[in-house]
């Protein structure tokens, strides 16, 4: 008996060969309704995907780039129209969406939420007229929370956010695993011979990333330090850039011998006080980038967080999905651990 083809099943299925295909790859471009209603006709028929087949061709659709399927509109929530370029780590999110946009054969076009004089029914104007399909928005440092004249664009348009969950409206996001990253870095601190670990941190960026970073700092004090003493965390950044006597009262009080930050000038404010990195103090980066220098820190990959963010989106504009989810979906990246001379270099074995 003659095995069954493809083009039987797409003959009783009712569907075309490539639908067929599509459906048997799993590809989100076809909607769950008629997966099933295919899988299960090829499953009657006894039809099975050929492997060898099936790889060469799944290799031959990865080295080809994709025709041109839709737009998608990036929106810079940023209050700086020129962040997207011009910011320490926007871009990365950035590079990482646009990357993947190509790769998908979408075309992202830029926009900036606080445009003067932009209601709602001028940005669906604009929506309508260029036919985006879909919304992914960057830049979100300040607040976690979206601009409310804009709520039904939300509604109207799949929608998700980079970088940060948001709490109004509270849509689908990719981000970095915050809270892993903090515990990861303070497991490293540990491993190098660190006692009295220390955070200082950005109060308004702790609340924008409903403190993770400080939970995982948290629980590494928890999980690898004795009870007592343990170092408090410095939340007075923004302060401490007018007067930082704050830093130096705080530095006094706690005698950290390695600090975990975002921030670069930690290292000034260190030196200023007659101290040396890293023999009387090391410094971790929890968002370490190539420009700052020789560094030790986390790799947050955020350009990984743009590329899940467009992947997303693009599911959602495939299987229609549009309004605030009742149950928002997140995609997590994984950072990496990058050494360098702001700490030790004996570290002992594990």
């Amino acid at each position: 008996m003659l095995q069954p083809t493809m083009a039987d099943v797409a003959l009783a299925a009712g569907f075309s060969k490539n639908t067929v295909s599509l459906a048997l790859r799993g590809s989100p471009r076809i909607s769950e309704t008629t997966r099933i209603r295919i899988e299960e006709v090829a499953r009657d028929l006894g039809y099975r995907l050929n492997p060898t087949v099936a790889h060469l061709m799944a290799e031959l659709r990865q080295n080809r780039l994709p025709g041109f399927q839709a737009t998608l509109a990036m929106i810079n929530a940023h209050e700086n129209r020129e962040a997207l370029f011009k910011h320490p780590t926007i871009p990365a999110y950035v590079n990482g969406c646009r990357k993947r946009a190509k790769q998908l054969g979408y075309q992202l076009d830029e926009f900036w939420m606080h445009e003067p004089n932009m209601t709602a029914a001028r940005w669906f104007s604009i929506f309508r007229a260029r036919n985006i399909r879909g919304i992914v928005i960057v830049g979100l440092m300040q607040r976690n929370r979206l601009p409310q004249h804009l709520a039904s664009l939300w509604e109207e348009f799949p929608a998700l956010v980079t970088g940060v969950r948001t709490r109004e409206p509270a849509l689908s996001f990719a981000c970095s695993d915050q809270h892993t990253l903090a515990l990861i870095a303070f497991e490293k601190a540990v491993a190098l011979g660190y006692k009295r670990p220390a955070l200082v941190l950005d109060g308004v960026i702790d609340d924008l990333i409903e403190g993770r970073f400080t939970a995982g700092f948290l629980t590494g004090q928890a999980r690898f330090l004795p009870a007592d003493p343990r170092t408090q965390p410095f939340y007075e950044v923004s302060a401490a850039r007018s007067d930082p006597s704050l830093f130096g009262k705080w530095l006094e009080e706690n005698k950290p011998d390695v600090i975990f930050t975002l921030y670069h000038e930690v290292k000034r404010w260190i030196q200023d006080l007659g101290l040396h990195v890293p023999d009387d103090i090391g410094l971790i980066q929890y968002e370490w980038r190539a420009d700052h220098g020789a560094w030790a820190g986390m790799n947050q990959r955020n350009d990984l967080v743009g590329e899940a963010a467009v992947d997303m989106l693009v599911s959602m504009v495939h299987h229609n999905e549009r309004g605030v989810p009742e149950h928002p979906r997140a995609t997590m990246i994984g950072s990496q651990w990058v050494n360098g001379t702001t700490v030790k270099q004996n570290e002992p074995p594990v």
